[in-house]
């Protein structure tokens, strides 16, 4: 799986509807869509981030192009902190409006967009929305979201998932700073875990060690989950934060002190148990650490896109680049 890019647009008026429906634009040439797929990405995004603004108060909607084994996908992300939504099912029937439009919203979304999902409740609305071809659902969903430090126009954080039937591994990795420097470094170390894609997290942090000295350094933890062997492999160095939630409990995931591409005392793997609930979440320090899903009932069960969006809205530090990465049992 490629990560093409991810574009976040902030939505605090009228304008910046626009600004959305052009960032759509720039997305689909960018992933090839053909004509109706670029069509129906600017509908959506147009209508969502419309949503955010009406709606929800304001927000913001993430855009980001994934190019995988089935062919492009673009995700739509649209976050609020609005009121929520009281009655979703009524909200869902062409010609609802609680605010004086046309109404024909999410009910015109949902037939439209490939995938489509909807949380809300009273920390506001997230919809997920995607347009083209997806990864075959099998065993395990993922998703990712890295942000830049605000204002900057290239993230120092980077993420990427391999995925297959029969295994899945990801990487979050954080260049040292921000701007042009730690993003070099973050690429650096999601091109080396593409590279050696077939060795064992620990391994794989060895060799990206190595490939990040040229660089200023970045802090990673890679994942192996074996969903027939019920079994998940760790290992980190640095502040990345993660966590396996399952059965109701979380279990925190250890990594080690250091900095990849200047010094690395110790590179250790962890294993624990994958089961049919489980839920793997892994965040740079642009996230605040003291989150709790069981907050957002029922977001568990829900798509990782979701999740990522959660915890990007309601705990982003907002003074540094942001990553998250979420796999969960399909």
């Amino acid at each position: 799986m490629e990560i093409a890019f991810t574009e976040s647009v902030a939505i605090k008026d009228a304008s910046s509807v626009g600004e959305v429906r052009r960032t759509a634009a720039a997305a689909a040439i960018k992933l090839k869509l053909d004509e109706t797929r670029a069509g129906e990405l600017a509908i959506l995004t147009t209508e969502v981030a419309r949503n955010v603004l009406i709606h929800g108060g304001g927000g913001q909607v993430i855009i980001a192009g994934l190019d995988n084994s089935g062919g492009p996908l673009a995700r739509i992300l649209a976050l609020d902190s609005g009121r929520g939504i009281e009655n979703l099912a009524e909200a869902m029937k062409d010609g609802f409006s609680t605010a004086g439009t046309m109404g024909a919203g999410l009910g015109a979304m949902k037939r439209l967009a490939r995938h489509f999902e909807v949380f809300t409740g009273k920390g506001g609305t997230m919809v997920l929305l995607e347009v083209g071809e997806g990864p075959a659902r099998d065993h395990i969903d993922f998703a990712g979201v890295a942000l830049p430090y605000p204002g900057e126009r290239v993230c120092g954080d980077g993420w990427y998932c391999d995925h297959t039937p029969a295994r899945t591994v990801a990487v979050l990795a954080d260049g040292l700073g921000h701007g042009i420097g730690a993003a070099e470094a973050a690429q650096e170390a999601v091109a080396t875990v593409r590279q050696r894609i077939s060795k064992s997290p620990g391994e794989i942090l060895g060799y990206m060690h190595d490939a990040l000295k040229k660089t200023r350094g970045a802090v990673a933890a890679v994942v192996e989950v074996l969903p027939g062997e019920g079994k998940v492999i760790y290992a980190g160095i640095g502040n990345i934060s993660a966590s396996i939630l399952s059965k109701g409990a979380s279990r925190s995931l250890i990594s080690h002190n250091g900095t990849l591409g200047m010094t690395v005392a110790r590179v250790q793997e962890f294993n624990t148990e994958w089961s049919p609930d489980s839920v793997f979440v892994m965040h740079s320090d642009g996230l605040h650490s003291r989150w709790d899903l069981h907050a957002y009932p029922g977001l568990i069960l829900r798509h990782p896109a979701l999740i990522c969006g959660a915890l990007i809205r309601d705990f982003r530090r907002h003074r540094d680049d942001a990553g998250v990465v979420v796999l969960k049992a399909a």
